[in-house]
């Protein structure tokens, strides 16, 4: 099997890690949390070559979700997640954007289908299993390759932090509990690339992280 590759775009001032997963022989992929700029994604997708499969979502705030649906008007691709928990935050996206002065290209957001604790996500038979890490916000997923020890974070755990839990449906202790059980699981040698800043392993957050101390 071919190597499953990422590329990064940061989106909109605030500079979310929309991330483009794909397969580098069948040049198939899905883009990951296109929380604007679309044109910019598609742009990035055009120069690789890449046909995409699907749309996946994280967590509904506007950072991560807000250009979702103009991405699959220029792509034809559907949207996949996040959890229900989520529907709430997906559907005053609008609202939000006038409140943060966005402009008028993001619309609400309505998934093709929501994700549920279990599921399985294929892409060019690169298999990620679906995670519910709710805490930050309530319908937050993580997708996890087992077979490149790989996770696709969101805004649960970062180098050095964790995810804000003082937004609407935030629970710090809901997001440590996430983290505790599902996450620090998987083992310290998963990598994982978040919503924001760099990526790190779970095994250097496990031991220099401070917001992991106690767990």
């Amino acid at each position: 099997m071919a190597k499953l590759s990422a590329e990064i775009v940061p989106v909109t001032p605030f500079q979310q890690n929309c991330t483009i997963l794909f397969d580098e022989e069948t040049k198939t992929g899905v883009v990951v949390d296109p929380g604007g700029d679309a044109p910019a994604i598609a742009s990035a997708i055009e120069k690789k070559g890449l046909s995409i499969e699907a749309i996946w979502i994280t967590h509904g705030h506007i950072d991560h979700a807000g250009g979702a649906m103009e991405l699959k008007d220029l792509t034809g691709a559907k949207i996949v997640g996040p959890h229900e928990a989520d529907r709430m935050l997906l559907d005053n996206l609008a609202e939000q954007a006038k409140m943060f002065g966005l402009g008028g290209q993001v619309r609400n957001c309505e998934p093709d289908r929501w994700l549920e604790e279990g599921d399985r996500l294929c892409v060019a038979g690169h298999e990620f299993d679906v995670l519910h890490t709710p805490g930050h916000a309530p319908g937050h997923v993580v997708f996890v390759n087992h077979a490149a020890k790989f996770v696709v974070m969101g805004d649960v755990l970062f180098s050095g932090s964790i995810g804000r839990t003082d937004l609407p449906g935030g629970d710090h202790q809901t997001l440590l509990a996430s983290i505790r059980d599902k996450i620090l699981p998987l083992g310290d040698d998963y990598s994982f690339l978040c919503g924001h800043g760099p990526g790190s392993r779970i095994g250097d957050e496990r031991r220099s992280n401070p917001f992991l101390r106690g767990l």
